[in-house]
């Protein structure tokens, strides 16, 4: 499955969804599969999940299922279950594979209100000349330093626009990647970090990210759907 956050939703921690989801799947009457053992669990698998605070058109999870489901008809009966800004997009059958195989880099769009097209331009520059950027951040195996230029497949300053609430007095520059999944993962907010190290830009006001895709990677560099490879199927069949 595919889903979204948007909106305040976008400050719903993973540990929340993954409550509000399993709520979901008894409100819909979903045939969910459980674990074996004293304390059964939902059979529910989860892909890279975006950061708290960051708001995404692309997350996504695996579900067992005891009996055949029409993809369709379970796709719109979790997004009724769920509160609008969490909402499910897609439902294929799992044809074989693994989905987290099938994820190898996300692309995210990133608004910088106050902050100057032409200052981002010059940081970004700055930050694909080097032939590294070390970063550190606070991981769960204590602080750590790593570099968060190699992640980076493609880093981009579209031409400026608006900023989202249409204060067009306000700058608002615009900043476009394509990050690698890496371990330690590489995530938006490293790549600002690099951008203060390289260049000391500091934005005025919190960034607002969002996650527009993830998936494999062809040739060319572009990003494909992980369900795209399932898409014949015509029901969800238990597992």
């Amino acid at each position: 499955m595919r889903y979204a956050k948007r909106g305040p939703l976008r400050f719903t921690s993973h540990r929340d969804f993954a409550r509000a989801f399993e709520r979901a799947l008894r409100r819909a009457g979903v045939p969910i599969a459980f674990s074996q053992g004293f304390h059964p669990h939902p059979k529910i698998s989860y892909a890279s999940a975006a950061p708290t605070g960051v708001a995404s058109e692309a997350e996504y999870l695996e579900i067992a299922l005891q009996s055949e489901v029409d993809p369709a008809e379970l796709r719109a009966a979790l997004d009724a279950s769920l509160s609008p800004g969490l909402d499910v997009l897609d439902a294929v059958i799992v044809a074989g594979g693994s989905l987290p195989d099938r994820i190898e880099a996300s692309r995210w769009h990133i608004e910088l209100p106050e902050v100057d097209t032409a200052v981002l331009r010059a940081a970004v520059d700055a930050f694909t000349a080097a032939d590294e950027v070390l970063v550190e951040r606070m991981t769960k195996q204590g602080r750590r330093t790593f570099d968060a230029r190699a992640a980076v497949m493609s880093i981009d300053v579209p031409v400026a626009t608006p900023t989202p609430s249409g204060a067009a007095a306000v700058p608002c520059a615009i900043l476009e990647l394509v990050v690698r999944q890496v371990t330690p993962s590489v995530r938006p907010d490293d790549v600002l970090s690099g951008l203060r190290v390289v260049a000391d830009l500091e934005p005025p006001v919190s960034p607002r990210v969002t996650r527009l895709a993830q998936g494999t990677l062809t040739a060319q560099g572009a990003i494909v759907d992980p369900l795209d490879a399932d898409r014949d199927g015509a029901a969800i069949v238990g597992l």
